[in-house]
């Protein structure tokens, strides 16, 4: 009956303009693993973070260097603060191995809306240095935003289903991106939500859901987008939407120089 509660203020949410983060499904567990996915290996994707609050796993995020990590804004945003939280790195699962590293500062952007997700990115510097190797690795971001129709790939550990079950080990689904205009269009069912710090990806039954926030949208080897916000997860008329990492470059690089 509460889950039932929970979906019904989620889609009245969504049809009056607001719009609903994938990590952050109120009083639903936030671990899981991602929709229609596979198990990977971490040495695969060697740039993928388990943001970690108060022990628990909660969000995704990405090594852009040996100190600095990009998540969403949305995971970043109280009750999250510096002092509660810690990034695993370096390791398939969420709960043990590779390395746990306590954050000593964070920035959100500061034009982040909570309610459209409009610039919904924002970056975490470490207290120590990662080392890097095989399982632990940064990624370059993207400086143009990839074409409609480019394949691409999301990883983390959020659920299988909207609200459904979880799994500790790393997952991963291939996709292609929908460009911000389409995504846009009345092809998909989103219209004016769709902005220009976003860009959406879709693939039939592959999503990211809960607990994928702040992970990273791969293509063409370089990070193209941040896990934001989509209606529920893998509905055939609604991709994912990510925070545009082109669009948002030169802050994130400025920022990663002041957090």
């Amino acid at each position: 009956m509460f889950l039932q509660i929970v979906t019904i203020f989620a889609l009245l949410a969504i049809a009056n303009g607001a719009v609903t983060p994938l990590g952050l499904e109120p009083n639903l567990p936030q671990d899981g693993r991602i929709v229609g996915g596979v198990a990977t290996s971490i040495a695969d994707h060697p740039w993928q973070v388990s943001l970690q609050r108060n022990g628990a796993h909660f969000c995704g995020g990405s090594i852009i260097s040996n100190n600095i990590i990009v998540s969403a804004a949305h995971c970043l945003i109280s009750p999250s603060t510096a002092s509660n939280l810690r990034i695993r790195a370096g390791s398939n699962n969420r709960n043990y191995g590779g390395v746990l590293i306590q954050v000593a500062a964070i920035k959100v952007h500061e034009g982040y809306n909570t309610a459209s997700k409009v610039n919904d990115i924002g970056v975490v510097r470490l207290q120590s240095m990662l080392t890097f190797g095989s399982t632990i690795r940064a990624i370059a971001m993207a400086s143009v935003t990839p074409s409609h129709g480019v394949a691409a790939s999301i990883s983390g550990w959020g659920k299988t289903t909207y609200g459904g079950s979880s799994s500790s080990t790393l997952l991963y689904v291939d996709t292609k991106i929908v460009g911000r205009t389409q995504c846009g269009s009345s092809t998909y069912g989103y219209g004016s939500s769709i902005m220009t710090t976003m860009i959406c990806a879709a693939a039939a039954d592959k999503d990211a859901c809960q607990g994928d926030s702040g992970g990273p949208l791969v293509s063409g080897g370089q990070l193209v987008g941040i896990v934001s916000w989509g209606k529920e997860c893998a509905l055939a008329n609604f991709p994912g939407v990510f925070a545009n990492v082109a669009e948002l470059r030169n802050w994130v690089l400025q920022a990663q120089n002041t957090v």
